[in-house]
């Protein structure tokens, strides 16, 4: 087994190192846009009457990437560019040439990119392929925009700065853009950017780019982007900066410990400082959170903790440094940690470029003590360079440390916890093969390769095939308090394969079968099997944007702690026990295109010693463009041999999202978990009155769903304002 775990880490990591590409994008030098500085000004209205717009170069033919890539869109798209010493300027006609409604979800910022016609433009201003911005609108006029990481993920809770205006004609739907160069991060001098546009026309049921791409990438793929050529590089900015105080009043109750009503006004500020055009300093002080968006419940069948993602603005922009650290069940960081349990008194975060191959993230976070919960300073700094084309190697620390202890005399020899480690991350030139290696280190008096994590892992991606490789050993001792760490003391190696075939002139655009092996080794009982899951499936898409999946799975488990297969806290099964079954499981989702559509799966079989089936169903009906209404529900009945606790397990939650304008929103979500026993209430008013500027009245209630009694209750308006 030794041997065999050498012999795969070995093919994974020599792999990442030795496939790379160079460092130019695939289509930088056949596409290109040029772009000249205008005297004009220009008014953000969608009309495009200024005369630089009868001037400026043109983009006219986007190429058809979904459902197939080949050939030219059938709803072509024109785009501009120009610019003043502040602003980048867009402007774009979408040609639509099949009549009927253009399909909008809602007017809310972020729109689900499937469910809305859009146009999105994507820009490496950094050229690395690696990082960038988002910019779209639908036809409703809703924006979107996100900050790019990892050679494209786009992560939607980042906002920023940037106006938009849309008119519509029967033929065509016109927008205008004007994005503030101090919105974007850039190296000064650049002669060129990386860029491309996509569109998506629901109609046509198609998806289309200007500089081509792939069909198995999306077309935020930062390695495919053309070159908007500058008539004179940029220059370098001076030191500017964004101030976004907050007013808030918050009243709770504890109705389980018979409290009282407790308003509490509250007042904070965040700044964000520009200290170059690559290199940004955010603060906070007193930060408030009150207004995210409440978590979607799951229902607990693991055995493991569950994952959340972060959307708090403080901790987004060139996240990826910090929240890509190690893999989506070794994270050394998670920055969810901080100020879970008691609040942030304030938080220092410098992240950015240095140079054209060096990035560099440094944050620390402090807490205050609150009850029982230990105030605690959270510091992270990460360096990373680029090297083998669009490849990066990194290196990490991370250091949580209590700072005010009280009486508890237990901490003296926990009072720290440190955690470093360095990773390769592999992007070959054309995004075919990715990957990533990386060593973890705890470190603490006696630290040793218990306390250590190594992990390697390669992906190769084509039209037809995907296949993957990931491995990795977690050392039992290794504990990572400011991360998220599935599980502990393991050897997990976990092959994909998948397959697929495009039939030519069918109603079908692609099937085919898919293999997933994961398995689980105890490296202290002689890497004895602990779990093994052996998957096996089909799926077929239809051109009209069905899709359905059948698959068969085998699973193995040996219990390396006692276990509760319900969660509800009944008997558990023994230490060691050993437990083999079989399920059967299929999914569909139906064309997201139409007013109402679903996603619904189902599946049945052994559980343990017993049997489960398991209904989700996710039903959707948009009442475009001013809303939309949810319902996801969850059912599980799993029947268990006595003494065990068989249970219906119900996890249901409507919520109705309702955009009055694209500046005035609503949102009631409920929540109805038997698995808790708990009926959440969450209500959330929100008024942009000015550019990432807002109102929020929340309203926020947990209570027992047999008599609707409230348990806790809290009620928080918070007004915000980003002063330039």
């Amino acid at each position: 087994m030794r041997r065999l775990i050498i012999f795969f880490f070995t093919i994974t990591i020599s792999g990442s190192i030795f496939i790379h590409g160079q460092s130019r994008g695939i289509n930088r030098d056949k596409y290109r846009i040029n772009i000249s500085q205008t005297t004009d000004n220009i008014t953000i209205d969608g009309l495009l009457d200024e005369e630089v717009w009868a001037t400026a170069e043109k983009v006219d033919r986007l190429r058809r990437v979904l459902p197939t890539d080949t050939g030219y869109a059938i709803a072509q798209t024109e785009v501009k560019l120009t610019y003043t010493p502040s602003t980048l300027y867009m402007g774009i006609v979408c040609l639509d040439p099949t009549s009927g409604k253009r399909p909008v979800e809602s007017l809310r910022r972020d729109f689900n990119f499937m469910k809305n016609d859009n146009f999105i433009v994507f820009i490496d201003t950094y050229n690395d392929q690696t990082n960038g911005f988002a910019f779209g609108i639908s036809p409703a006029g809703a924006q979107w925009d996100g900050v790019q990481a990892d050679g494209g993920t786009v992560n939607l809770n980042w906002d920023i700065k940037w106006l938009s205006a849309v008119k519509s004609y029967d033929d065509r739907w016109v927008a205008e853009f004007a994005i503030p160069f101090r919105s974007m991060r850039y190296h000064g001098g650049a002669p060129e950017w990386g860029i491309n546009f996509s569109r998506q026309d629901l109609k046509t049921n198609e998806k289309s780019s200007w500089a081509p791409m792939p069909r198995q990438f999306a077309t935020a793929t930062l390695a495919y982007t053309g070159s908007l050529v500058w008539d004179k590089p940029l220059p370098s900015s001076g030191m500017r900066f964004s101030l976004i105080p907050y007013l808030s009043l918050k009243a709770t109750q504890d109705n389980l410990n018979n409290e009282d009503i407790k308003p509490k006004p509250s007042a904070g500020i965040d700044a964000k400082v520009m200290l170059a055009t690559s290199l940004n300093l955010d603060l906070t002080f007193n930060p408030d959170y009150s207004q995210v968006e409440v978590d979607r419940q799951q229902t607990n069948l693991d055995r493991f903790e569950l994952f959340f993602p972060e959307k708090r603005q403080f901790y987004l922009e060139n996240s990826d440094l910090f929240a890509s650290l190690g893999s989506e069940t070794v994270r050394p960081f998670f920055s969810r940690r901080i100020g879970l349990d008691n609040p942030v008194m304030a938080g220092a975060r410098l992240s950015g470029k240095l140079g054209n191959n060096w990035r560099i993230g440094l944050m620390d976070i402090q807490t205050v003590r609150k009850d029982t919960i230990n105030a605690a300073n959270y510091m992270v700094a990460t360096i990373q360079r680029r090297i083998l084309g669009n490849s990066n190697i990194s290196a990490f620390f991370i250091n949580k440390q209590v700072i005010d202890a009280g009486d508890d005399s237990l901490l003296t020899d926990n009072i720290f916890n440190r955690i470093g480690g360095i990773e390769y991350n592999l992007y070959s030139s054309d995004n075919r093969w990715t990957g990533k290696a990386f060593y973890h280190q705890q470190f603490h008096e006696g630290a040793g390769f218990d306390d250590a994590v190594i992990a390697a892992n390669i992906k190769y991606s084509s039209q037809y095939i995907t296949a993957i490789l990931n491995q990795s050993i977690v050392g039992a001792g290794y504990l990572a308090e400011t991360g998220y760490v599935r599980r502990t003391g393991y050897y997990e190696i976990n092959p994909t394969f998948q397959y697929k075939f495009f039939p030519h002139e069918s109603s079908v655009a692609n099937h085919g079968p898919g293999l997933k092996l994961d398995m689980f080794f105890d490296p202290e009982s002689s890497f004895s099997l602990t779990d093994r899951e052996t998957q096996f499936l089909y799926s077929i898409e239809w051109m009209n944007r069905n899709s359905l999946s059948v698959d068969v799975k085998e699973t193995f488990i040996r219990l390396r702690a006692p276990f509760d297969p319900t969660n509800t806290g009944g008997p558990k099964l023994l230490l060691n026990k050993k437990f083999y079954w079989n399920e059967v499981g299929t999914t569909f989702m139906s064309d997201n295109r139409k007013l109402f559509n679903v996603i619904l799966t189902g599946r049945y079989g052994g559980y343990y010693n017993g049997t489960r089936l398991t209904l989700n169903g996710e039903l959707n009906y948009r009442v475009q463009p001013y809303g939309s209404l949810a319902l996801v529900t969850t059912y599980n009945n799993i029947s268990l041999p006595e003494p065990y606790n068989s249970a219906r397990l119900l996890l249901i939650g409507p919520k109705l999202d309702f955009t009055f304008t694209d500046k005035l929103f609503f949102t009631s979500f409920i929540q109805y978990n038997n698995q808790i026993d708990n009926l959440n209430i969450n209500l959330r008013f929100q008024w942009r009155f000015a550019p990432v500027s807002d109102l929020f009245i929340v309203y926020t209630e947990n209570s027992f769903p047999a008599d609707y009694r409230i348990k806790n209750r809290g009620l928080v308006i918070k007004l915000s304002y980003w002063f330039n």
